[in-house]
């Protein structure tokens, strides 16, 4: 009889460079894919209430294990679904196929990693092994010019001593073929959800669809047949399109594409296309990423505490009314609400408007930063725990950020990144009819926008 490995799936649901899924092929002689829908996470809701997973994040999500399952089945394999306890379903299918062990792609904040200890405690009380592997960063830590302990606490002195100094390794290539447990147990289907709130045409839930497929074809449409990586820097901050940014987050986020594979993609777009400062500015937001989670790997809990990083204490309040204009976009603040309804239609929101809404929620409201951070959490469809709350804690200032005291002024934010007014039309259909030089104009936050057009008055007083 054969050694026998299960390939746990988490957020990795790729086949080319999965580290985890190289190992066990490597060192078992058949393996058995499976992927565990946390109860936990699927329905679960966060501290402050809100569901974990939000409609555009199961979708994409459900579609990402499909699509997972299907390239399995390409290669010889397939995939055990199931629904539940990640801990307990593993060890009990270890115990049912009497495996050797299993392997899995290490993650590194406190959720993930109480199943994952929970697990590895079960499967020694059994005499199986949980072995990791690195599967979500550019970078391999050990790599680094210094330990985890003393990872800097700025970006840019990260970026100054790994840049240029620190090489980042190839990806491992796809399986050729892969031997099957054989079994006869029922493979099993995702869980249902109610997802018809997101049935609509905004161009983000047409072109974002989940899945490994989806993400290597989306990179080569970006970089090869569109050729947009030679304008990136340029462009990444607009608001109102496809085209303008990569677009790669939702894949990274939920392991379909490799940071890795990304860079050796863009190294040879550089080689062979042209090399300037936008096909650099996709490595330095990539190298963001990585810093984000190991700035959760260094202060562990630390990214999700109120006081954040540097235990500052945060003077805010929790206004459930003001809380509900923001996420539901009535703030009466036409650029906060275009930002937050794209978010509530399509589950995406730029990167430039994610800094807007959430300086407005902690700078002008006043509110607790988290509340934030854990709405994000359930709506974003390129959620990823270190980003996200790194960039909030950066927001309020008790981060990673050495200006405590940023703010964005939003009046001059719009009038630069939307100045024709074109995005908070499109998004908020109250004012469609007024001029486009007036959206932005200090005249345009007087009762002739608010009233006759129908559309309510700021809840703050910004003092424009």
């Amino acid at each position: 009889m054969g050694r026998k490995a299960i390939v746990w799936f988490r957020n990795d649901l790729r086949l080319h460079d999965n580290e985890a899924l190289t190992d066990a092929i490597q060192n078992a002689d058949d393996i058995l894919p499976i992927y565990v829908f946390d109860e936990r996470v699927f329905s679960g809701k966060t501290k402050f209430g809100f569901p974990k997973l939000g409609s555009f994040r199961k979708k994409f999500l459900i579609e990402s294990v499909l699509n997972l399952r299907s390239n399995l089945q390409a290669h010889g394999a397939d995939l055990i679904i199931r629904y539940g306890k990640p801990e307990e379903i593993i060890r009990d299918l270890a115990l049912e196929i009497k495996s050797s062990w299993v392997y899995c792609n290490r993650e590194r904040t406190r959720e993930e990693l109480d199943v994952q200890d929970k697990l590895e405690n079960n499967l020694w009380s059994i005499g199986q092994e949980l072995r990791f592997s690195r599967g979500k960063m550019l970078f391999h830590t050990a790599d680094l010019p210094f330990p985890i302990s003393q990872i800097p606490d700025t970006y840019t002195a990260f970026r100054k001593e790994v840049e240029g100094f620190v090489n980042i390794r190839e990806p491992f290539d796809s399986p050729k073929t892969m031997n099957m447990v054989h079994t006869v147990m029922d493979r099993g289907e995702p869980p249902t959800f109610d997802g018809s709130c997101i049935m609509n045409n905004h161009i983000e839930n047409v072109k974002i669809i989940g899945g490994e497929t989806a993400g290597l074809n989306h990179l080569h449409e970006y970089l090869w047949k569109g050729n947009r990586a030679a304008s990136y820097k340029d462009t990444r901050d607009q608001l109102l399109g496809w085209d303008f940014s990569t677009k790669l987050s939702p894949w990274l986020a939920h392991g379909c594409l490799s940071p890795k594979y990304i860079m050796s993609q863009v190294k040879k777009y550089e080689d062979t296309v042209i090399k300037n400062q936008s096909t650099y500015w996709i490595f330095f937001e990539l190298m963001w990423r990585d810093y984000f989670r190991l700035i959760g790997k260094k202060y562990g809990d630390r990214i999700f505490y109120h006081s954040g990083l540097n235990g500052k204490r945060c003077d805010d309040q929790v206004n459930p009314d003001w809380f509900d204009a923001w996420s539901n976009g009535n703030t009466g603040i036409p650029f906060i609400d275009a930002n937050m309804r794209q978010l509530n239609q399509t589950g995406f929101m730029s990167n430039r408007g994610r800094q807007n809404v959430s300086s407005f929620l902690v700078k002008e409201l006043k509110m607790d930063w988290r509340m934030g951070a854990e709405y994000f959490e359930s709506q974003l469809i390129d959620y990823d725990p270190c980003s996200n709350y790194g960039n909030w804690m950066y927001i309020a200032g008790i981060g990673n950020d050495p200006r405590e005291d940023r703010h964005f002024n939003i009046q001059a934010q719009a009038k630069k990144y939307d100045a024709d007014g074109q995005f908070v039309k499109y998004w908020i259909p109250e004012i469609r009819n007024i001029d486009s030089h007036s959206i932005h104009a200090p005249e345009s936050w007087d009762d002739a926008i608010y009233h006759k057009n129908k559309y309510s008055r700021p809840i703050v007083d910004l003092a424009f």
